[in-house]
C-alpha cells in the first residue's frame, strides 16, 4: 500500500461495492486517501476495506463510533487491525470513551490515527439547540476539539469554518479533518457549514473529504488534477 502526502480524501458514499470499485479504479492512490462511510461498510463489511488496500489506497473508516468506552476501544482496535489509515468516534461520547480507545491503541503498538467528530457539518445552530446545547456550533465545536486533545487523540472531524479557531485552540499538528468541501459552483447538498478547498487549506484544515465534486464527476482524476491545481495555486 503506496502512502501519499495528499490532504484529499475521496468519499465513497455509494451503496455497492462496485460502484466504489469502478471510482476508485479511477483514481490514483499517491495522489488521495479514501472514505469508507457507514453505508458502504454496513452494506460489503471489512471486503470494502480490503479491496481499497489491495488497489493501494490508504482508508479512512467513517463510522463515528459512539458507545460504552469498552465497546468503542474494541471497535477501534478491530478497524486499525484492519490496516485503516484513520477511524473516527463522537467526541460526545466523553472522555472515558476517547481515553480508552487512545490508550487501546498505544497499548497495542498501532499507528492507526484516532480522530473525533465534533459537530455534524449538516447541522445548523438551531438544530443543535434541539439537542439541548446551548450557544452556537463553534463554541460547542471548540469544547469538544479541547476535550479531544485532552484524551488523547490525533484530531478532529470539523467544519473548515472551524479550522482556524481549532488551530489556535490545539495546534497546528492537530489534526483537522473537513467534510463539507465544495468546489466553486458545486452543488453544496446537504451540508450547512461549506467552504471551497483552498479557503479550507487557508483557514487550517489538514485534510479535506471531497464527495459528489469528484465522484459525480464524468472524469474523476480531471475532477482531481482541477481541485490539485486550485490548492497548488493557494500556495
Amino acid at each position: 500500500m503506496a502512502a501519499t502526502e495528499s490532504p484529499l480524501i475521496i468519499a465513497l458514499d455509494y451503496p455497492d461495492l462496485s460502484q466504489a470499485l469502478a471510482l476508485a479504479d479511477a483514481l490514483d492512490p499517491a495522489r488521495c486517501r479514501v472514505k469508507i462511510g457507514k453505508e458502504l461498510f454496513t452494506r460489503t463489511g471489512p471486503a470494502a476495506i480490503d479491496a481499497m488496500h489491495q488497489r493501494g489506497f490508504e482508508v479512512f473508516l467513517d463510522l463515528k463510533f459512539h458507545d460504552i468506552p469498552n465497546t468503542v476501544a474494541g471497535a477501534v482496535e478491530a478497524a486499525a487491525d484492519r490496516g485503516v489509515w484513520m477511524v473516527n468516534v463522537h467526541a460526545s461520547g466523553g472522555r472515558r470513551m476517547m481515553e480508552a480507545s487512545a490508550e487501546r491503541l498505544v497499548k497495542r503498538g498501532l499507528k492507526t490515527h484516532l480522530i473525533a467528530v465534533t459537530v455534524l457539518t449538516s447541522m445548523s445552530d438551531d438544530e443543535l439547540h434541539e439537542t439541548g446545547v446551548s450557544g452556537n456550533a463553534l463554541a460547542q465545536v471548540e469544547r469538544l476539539a479541547r476535550l479531544t486533545q485532552q484524551s488523547g487523540l490525533d484530531g478532529v472531524v470539523c467544519s473548515a469554518r472551524e479550522s482556524a479557531s481549532i488551530r489556535e485552540l490545539c495546534g497546528g499538528a492537530f489534526l483537522k479533518v473537513t467534510p463539507g468541501i465544495r468546489p466553486p459552483m458545486a452543488d453544496q447538498g446537504d451540508q450547512r457549514r461549506v467552504m471551497t478547498p483552498e479557503a479550507a487549506m487557508s483557514a487550517g484544515s489538514t485534510h479535506l473529504v471531497i464527495g459528489r465534486a469528484i465522484t459525480r464527476a464524468a472524469d474523476p482524476m480531471a475532477a482531481l488534477a482541477d481541485i490539485e491545481r486550485s490548492l497548488s495555486d493557494r500556495a
